[in-house]
């Protein structure tokens, strides 16, 4: 047993309102630069729907996760070695910039110096990339947002698998849900085994995967090989970058800067100590179902003496120890079983995880539409079909999922007896497998947790790290390759780039 720590996150999508605002201060602390227009390391999908880049979820045209092979080992769906050696000039499985969208601005400065016209001024549109004008908008990154497409885009949803979809095309029947998306940081990556120079590496403090810059030569295998497509190509510097779990942050241990400035307080963050030797075997499981309990299996329990012994031992700190302790991440997917990971079925075991949403099926349980299943609602017969968020988040496996909801709505139906009619109705709880003390905690974490509750996270040992401080103190920071420059002025096989001609933008302020 070896034992290592992950700094992971869950999200609770019961109480998501889809404002965006991650989506935009990520942008704007780390991919408001050229190169990385059309990068959203944290974005908010509307589903059912394609999503961002388009059908990322269908493997079978873009080649991400694992595979297991017949003899129990697990390759990269998009091939070993030599594959990889022989389609690395032109990668087939590569998502095109009409994939993600054409970032553009808009000629606002047309509105102040436009001259005196019978037509009002109007900003048009300008692509990011060539400075061209655009004639017309075709896609975006949010451009399904509230169900904003028509139904026949949204029916390719690889999650409406095993659902008679056409049913959820009608009015009456609609159904929406928000999911932000970031890096999963998984504990089996294969944007790593993916990579030919070897330049994504995953530390082993606190588990964030990372794109070492100055290995980077820009092939792009990553891109294919992540499943959630959450790496993208720097076409300024030619490296790929991906989210870093803002790991500057991390190590001071303050929460990232989407968790920092969430709105609905739907995300927390915790460390979880798991097994490292028992990840081949859990993400080589044989039936897919099965990898969400497996992955439940190579979490520790941090109050375990002889967890804490060997985890000593291989050189965790004691406060991450206690960290891991009081883990939110812990509780909600461990103890309460309330979060569950996307798409296991990739055997990247993702270590960013999610409560499946319940404030539509309250509405509709409390407006009388719903059958009973004993004292709580039928969760089989609810708005959101059970079976599209059972592939969204456990490879199909329902019971998971109608556990979480039955536990949620357990709780809401107690704390409302309890305030309201003053009793304590321990007979949902039992139908549910729930102490009071469980629920308590659970209502403490899920309505009216403070900011210490939802974010626990160690400050990082760096004196472990770094033999020399004072060596380091004029050093320039985070930085995205080639030194403090920000942008590479060597080509893919390091040598220095040659006829280089940048893009000049014109601006055409107003037709003759």
């Amino acid at each position: 047993m070896k034992i290592r720590s992950q700094v992971g996150m869950v999200l609770n999508l019961d109480k998501c309102i889809g404002c965006h605002t991650c989506s935009i201060t990520c942008k704007n602390v780390w991919t408001s630069r050229e190169g990385m227009e059309y990068a959203w390391f944290n974005n908010v999908e509307t589903k059912p729907g394609i999503g961002y880049p388009k059908e990322w979820e269908n493997q079978d045209k873009w080649k991400g996760g694992w595979v297991r092979n017949g003899d129990g080992t697990i390759n990269p769906r998009i091939g070993g070695k030599f594959r990889v050696l022989a389609n690395i000039f032109a990668n087939p499985d590569l998502p095109t910039i009409d994939d993600y969208y054409e970032p553009f601005d808009f000629d606002y400065q047309n509105l102040h110096t436009a001259p005196i016209s019978d037509h009002q001024p109007v900003a048009r549109p300008r692509s990011l990339i060539s400075g061209q004008r655009m004639e017309k908008i075709e896609w975006g990154p949010n451009w399904e947002e509230i169900l904003g497409t028509e139904f026949a885009k949204r029916r390719k949803d690889k999650n409406f698998d095993k659902v008679q979809a056409d049913i959820y095309g009608q009015y009456e029947n609609t159904f929406m849900m928000y999911l932000p998306r970031l890096c999963e940081h998984c504990l089996n990556p294969t944007c790593a085994a993916s990579c030919p120079s070897g330049a994504i590496y995953k530390r082993e403090e606190d588990g964030i995967v990372l794109i070492d810059q100055e290995k980077c030569r820009g092939w792009r295998m990553c891109i294919s090989g992540c499943p959630y497509k959450k790496i993208y190509f720097n076409w300024k510097s030619g490296k790929s970058e991906k989210c870093i779990f803002c790991f500057p942050r991390i190590e001071a241990g303050m929460p990232t800067v989407c968790a920092e400035t969430c709105v609905g307080r739907i995300r927390y963050l915790g460390v979880l100590l798991y097994d490292a030797d028992r990840i081949h075997e859990v993400a080589s499981t044989v039936n897919e179902q099965d990898l969400y309990a497996k992955q439940l299996e190579i979490f520790l329990d941090p109050f375990d003496p002889k967890v804490i012994e060997q985890a000593l031992n291989d050189g965790v700190p004691m406060s991450v120890i206690e960290a891991a302790q009081k883990s939110p991440v812990y509780k909600m997917a461990v103890d309460w079983k309330l979060a569950l990971p996307l798409h296991p079925e990739y055997r990247t075991l993702p270590m960013v995880w999610y409560v499946p949403p319940l404030s539509p099926i309250q509405n509709a349980a409390s407006a009388g539409h719903v059958s009973m299943d004993g004292v709580l609602p039928d969760v089989d017969s609810l708005r959101i079909p059970l079976r599209y968020l059972a592939n969204l988040l456990t490879a199909g496996d329902e019971e998971p999922v109608k556990l979480a909801l039955k536990r949620m709505l357990a709780m809401r139906a107690y704390k409302r007896a309890e305030q309201v009619d003053g009793v304590q109705d321990l007979e949902v709880l039992e139908s549910v497998g729930l102490s009071v003390a469980q629920v308590e905690d659970m209502y403490r974490y899920l309505a009216i947790a403070n900011y210490e509750d939802r974010y626990v996270i160690p400050t990082a040992h760096r004196e472990e790290a770094m033999s020399d401080a004072f060596a380091e103190r004029s050093g320039c920071g985070f930085s995205f390759g080639s030194g403090c420059s920000g942008a590479s002025d060597t080509n893919m096989f390091g040598a220095k780039k040659a006829n280089r001609r940048d893009i000049i933008k014109t601006v055409q302020l107003w037709e003759d």
